[in-house]
C-alpha cells in the first residue's frame, strides 16, 4: 500500500486534472467533479461527507472526523477546490496534465491550494485506515469559489450551513507554514496570523455624450482616467501592525538585518522574492485592474468604468476609505463589488505550539514566525463563526525556489519532497492539536 506521502502526490495530480477553473464568470464547469472525487475519497475510509451545491456546479464537501475527546472544541481544516485560469502555451508543461518533472508536481493549483487538500486527504485517510483518531473532532471543508471571493463556497456555507461547524473554535488553511531559508541550519516557517481586508471597487464617471470630432469638456473617459491615475500612482503611508512588527523583528534577528524605521521597505527588499508577499503588508494598497468605456471610435460615451483592487491592513479600514475618496474626488461614483474584513490573531496558544512543535520535529532547523498575508482567504468567512484562523499548509522548500511567484503564476509547481514533509508535519500536528 502507498505511503501517505505517495498518496498525497497522486491525489494532488488527480485534483489538478479536474481543471476546476474559476474565472469569476460562473460559466466554467465548476468544482463539482473535484468535489465528488474528494467525497469519494472520504467515504472510502468510513466518513459521511456532505456534498453541497450553492449554485450549478459550485460544489463544496464537508465532513467531520470524530476525535478521542468529543467534549473538546473542534478544529477546522479548510481548503478550496477552485483554481485560477492558466494559458497552456505560456507553460513548460500543460497546466492541467499534472506532470511530475524535476522533482516537482507541475500544474495550476499545485500550491494554491490543491497541495494542502491532497496532504490533508492523505493524512486523514491513513489515520482512519489505521484507527488513529485525532485528539478532538476535526471538521474538513473542501470548498468552492475562493478565487472569486468565496461567495458560492465558504461564505455560502457560513450563512446557510453553520451547524456543520458546530464547536469549531480554530482553523487552519492556506498560505502559511512554508519555509524561508536563512542558512543551512535555520529556516523560518511563516505562519499566517493576519491578512488584509478586501475592497474590490467599480468606479463610474459620467459626462456628456457626443461626437468624437467635437470639443468636449465633460468627457467621462477623461474624468475616469485622471481619477484612476491618481489612485494608481498614490503611495499609501506605511503602517507597521503588531504582526508585521513581530515578523520584521524575527527577520532582523535571523538575517542580522538592522531595522531602519525610516526605511522599512528597504529592509523588506533584502528578503528577495518573498518581499512580494511581505512588502504589501506595510501599507494599504489600491491597484487599478480593468477599464471599460465606449462602443465606437467616434462617439464620446456618457459613462466610463474602472475596476480597482483595494486592500487594507487590520485596523485601517476607515483611513483607507477616506484616502480613496479623497483621491477619486466628487465626480467619481464608487461602489464595492466585493468587500471583506481584515483579520488578525495572536501568535500564541496551544495550536501555535502544536504547529511549531510539528515543524521542529520534522526539521530541527525550523523556527515558526507570524506574518501578515497581503491577499485574502476563506478564513474571512469562517472567522465570522468565532474561529481563530491561521495559514498553515506546511512545506519545506528549496532555498532557490521562488515560491511566492507560484501563486497565480506561470509554471506553478510544488516539490514532491515538500509534499512528503508537509504530510508528515500535518500528521504530527493533528496528534498535538
Amino acid at each position: 500500500m502507498a505511503t501517505p506521502q505517495d498518496e498525497a502526490v497522486e491525489i494532488l495530480r488527480d485534483l489538478i486534472r479536474f481543471e476546476s477553473v474559476n474565472d469569476g464568470t460562473g460559466q466554467g464547469k465548476g468544482e463539482r467533479a473535484a468535489a465528488e472525487y474528494v467525497a469519494g475519497k472520504l467515504a472510502e475510509v468510513g466518513l459521511e461527507p456532505q456534498v453541497l451545491e450553492s449554485a450549478r456546479n459550485r460544489t463544496s464537501v464537508v465532513a467531520r472526523v470524530p476525535g478521542e475527546d468529543r467534549s473538546r472544541d473542534a478544529l477546522l481544516i479548510h481548503g478550496h477546490l477552485d483554481v485560477v485560469p492558466a494559458e497552456p502555451k505560456e507553460w513548460t508543461y500543460d497546466p492541467f496534465a499534472a506532470e511530475v518533472a524535476d522533482g516537482c508536481v507541475w500544474g495550476r493549483g499545485a500550491v494554491d491550494m490543491l497541495d494542502m487538500n491532497a496532504m490533508t486527504l492523505a493524512v486523514v485517510r491513513e489515520r482512519l485506515r489505521t484507527g488513529r483518531k485525532p485528539p478532538r473532532d476535526v471538521v474538513l471543508a473542501f470548498v468552492a469559489d475562493e478565487e472569486a471571493g468565496g461567495v458560492f463556497g465558504a461564505q455560502w456555507l457560513v450563512e446557510n450551513k453553520p451547524e456543520l461547524f458546530e464547536g469549531c473554535t480554530e482553523a487552519i488553511s492556506e498560505v502559511g507554514g512554508f519555509s524561508l531559508s536563512v542558512n543551512d541550519d535555520l529556516r523560518l516557517y511563516m505562519i499566517e496570523t493576519a491578512q488584509k481586508g478586501m475592497a474590490w471597487m467599480r468606479l463610474t464617471a459620467t459626462g456628456t455624450a457626443g461626437h468624437g470630432s467635437m470639443i468636449n469638456h465633460d468627457n467621462a473617459v477623461t474624468k475616469l482616467c485622471e481619477a484612476v491615475a491618481r489612485v494608481g500612482a498614490y503611495q499609501f503611508p506605511i503602517h507597521v501592525t503588531k504582526t508585521v512588527r513581530a515578523f520584521l523583528d524575527e527577520i532582523s534577528d535571523a538575517f542580522g538585518i538592522e531595522l531602519d524605521p525610516d526605511d522599512m521597505e528597504g529592509t523588506v527588499k533584502k528578503l528577495g522574492p518573498i518581499a512580494r508577499i511581505v512588502g504589501a503588508t506595510l501599507r494599504n494598497t489600491a491597484n487599478p485592474t480593468m477599464l471599460e468605456a465606449g462602443y465606437k471610435h467616434n462617439v464620446v460615451p456618457g459613462k466610463a468604468h474602472a475596476m480597482v483592487d483595494g486592500r487594507f491592513l487590520p485596523g485601517f479600514e476607515k483611513e483607507w476609505e477616506a484616502e480613496i475618496d479623497a483621491l477619486l474626488g466628487p465626480d467619481i461614483i464608487r461602489e464595492y463589488t466585493h468587500y471583506d474584513i481584515a483579520l488578525e490573531t495572536e501568535f500564541e496558544g496551544a495550536l501555535v505550539d502544536a504547529m511549531a512543535g510539528a515543524l521542529k520535529a520534522e526539521d530541527p532547523g525550523a523556527r515558526a514566525v507570524p506574518y501578515t498575508l497581503s491577499g485574502g482567504t476563506d478564513a474571512k468567512s469562517f472567522s465570522r463563526l468565532g474561529m481563530r484562523c491561521f495559514g498553515f499548509a506546511p512545506l519545506k522548500l528549496p532555498a532557490e525556489l521562488d515560491f511566492s511567484g507560484m501563486f497565480h503564476g506561470v509554471d506553478e509547481r510544488v516539490p514532491v519532497d515538500a509534499l512528503g514533509f508537509g504530510t508528515r508535519v500535518l500528521d504530527r500536528f493533528l496528534d498535538a492539536s
